[in-house]
């Protein structure tokens, strides 16, 4: 009888012990609002992005930072590139560097170099399981970079692709040329519809030869060679315990050539400005695939010589590889938070939690583009209320970028792949390599074109069985040494 109630008072504090290391150790943390504990934030937002951040951080500095000791500081350092320069820069102390933050804005790849190094917080010692499974999933699942899979990267604004397109061209196009909106929907229609356009555009001056219009391009051709691959299943870089493996399957990277190089030489596809946005404002393309976000840059007019022609936007989920499984990209910054006292720590991740809350979050969704984390805010009815319940104004293409946002999030697979040593110098190669040599071999092509030659004949070295043999030879080795960090 003894031994059994021993057993019994054994099982409740065990079960204790674990209940209350589900929920997180957050409680036991005390701040004096009296003696406010002051939170330092680097980010690299911008613009309206920046203005609706500084806007979000007063209200909490005003209102639960007051009540609870807490005081937000945040400070945008410029460009993704800057923060990262000024962020190394305070990690190696050099002179004139700043103290690192408390919370910075981090893709998985730096953060995984910082974690390395000892520096970031473990966030699940202050979040219960119930409060993680408000987040998306795959958001929460990025974070979890920790050698025992702990999480070190805060979900607070996310993003996937969407594609926009000039509906005001698209609407005389489809109808001239006989396509539609369902040719869109695979990669493989996408190139058929940009050979039509250009030959259609092409058309139009027929004492001009050879100078039709490219329909699209696309930002962040590296998303093209890692979601095209998982749609075709394939991980092109398959991460465990931070050890990379190559998954380069050719077969794949034939489709992908097919895809985007033969149909860029050819003219189809172009890419002329920084990024596709700012193409499709000049005129030079009617549609591209980018980030969610980039909604909030998709032109009201387009600008070509000294006309200016008002435009609205039709936004669609981007294509998918004829046969693929429904993959899209899951990208944006998340926020890791550097190790300090229990209270530095504390207060910076209330903070957070404070900030992804649905309306916060969304509050912040509605202006920057971005999408909110948590898994109540991903619908058109919350998005609704939200708007008529604050009377916030949201632009049209905005709202649309975020509804597109929402259906991949509910009917789709968001994917990115775990970070690795070297996975900037990885991506690097799959931004590149293939766009460096698109854009030049189309401009041999054109010189081809102005010499007297057919599109056909300029192209032909171009797209051969062995100019694809030997750029894939050359992108593979070329992967590899980066991966090696040669």
């Amino acid at each position: 009888m003894k031994m059994k109630s021993l057993l019994k008072v054994a099982g409740i504090i065990a079960a204790a012990g674990l209940l209350l290391a589900g929920c997180g150790s957050s409680t036991k943390v005390k701040l004096d609002p009296d003696n406010p504990v002051t939170v330092t934030v680097w980010h690299y937002y911008n613009g309206m992005q920046q203005a609706a951040f500084d806007e979000l951080v007063d209200e909490f500095n005003n209102t639960v930072g007051h009540e609870k000791g807490i005081f937000v500081n945040g400070h945008s350092q410029g460009k993704v590139e800057e923060l990262e320069a000024t962020v190394q820069a305070s990690i190696n102390k050099e002179v004139g560097s700043e103290d690192i933050p408390n919370i910075f804005s981090s893709y998985a790849d730096t953060a995984y170099a910082v974690e390395k190094m000892g520096l970031l917080a473990d966030l699940s010692e202050y979040m219960s399981k119930d409060e993680l499974d408000t987040y998306v999933d795959s958001f929460v699942e990025e974070g979890r970079i920790g050698v025992n899979g702990e999480l070190k990267i805060f979900p607070t604004a996310k993003s996937s692709e969407v594609f926009m397109m000039n509906k005001n061209v698209w609407d005389v196009f489809s109808q001239e040329a006989g396509v539609s909106i369902d040719d869109l929907n695979t990669m493989e229609g996408l190139v058929e519809v940009a050979r039509k356009y250009y030959e259609w555009t092409d058309a139009k001056t027929p004492d001009i030869p050879n100078d039709g219009k490219a329909f699209y391009g696309r930002d962040a051709l590296a998303n093209l060679f890692i979601i095209g691959s998982k749609q075709l299943g394939k991980d092109i870089f398959a991460v465990e315990n931070g050890k990379v493996t190559l998954n380069v399957d050719k077969d794949i990277m034939k489709r992908i050539w097919d895809c985007y190089y033969v149909p860029f030489v050819n003219g189809y596809f172009g890419a002329y400005g920084r990024f596709r946005s700012d193409d499709l404002k000049i005129g030079q393309i009617i549609a591209f695939t980018g980030s969610s976000t980039s909604s909030m840059y998709f032109p009201t007019e387009v600008e070509i010589g000294d006309t200016k022609e008002p435009i609205e936007a039709i936004t669609l989920p981007t294509p998918i590889f004829e046969g693929g499984e429904n993959y899209a990209v899951q990208q944006g910054a998340g926020m890791v938070v550097t190790k300090g006292t229990k209270e530095q720590e504390y207060a910076s991740i209330e903070f957070l939690k404070w900030f992804t809350q649905k309306e916060n979050n969304m509050k912040f969704a509605c202006t920057s583009g971005y999408l909110p984390v948590q898994k109540e805010a991903c619908s058109q009815e919350v998005l609704d209320e939200f708007i008529e319940t604050s009377g916030m104004d949201i632009s049209s293409k905005t709202y649309d970028g975020l509804l597109t946002g929402f259906d991949t999030i509910n009917n789709g697979h968001l994917y990115t792949n775990k970070a690795f040593d070297n996975g900037t110098s990885a991506r690097k190669v799959l931004e590149y390599n293939l766009a460096d040599k698109a854009a030049a071999d189309r401009a041999a092509v054109e010189e081809s074109l102005g010499q007297g030659m057919t599109l056909e004949e300029a192209v032909a070295p171009f797209i051969s069985d062995e100019a694809f043999n030997q750029w894939f030879d050359s992108f593979n080795a070329a992967l590899e040494d980066a991966v090696a960090g040669k």
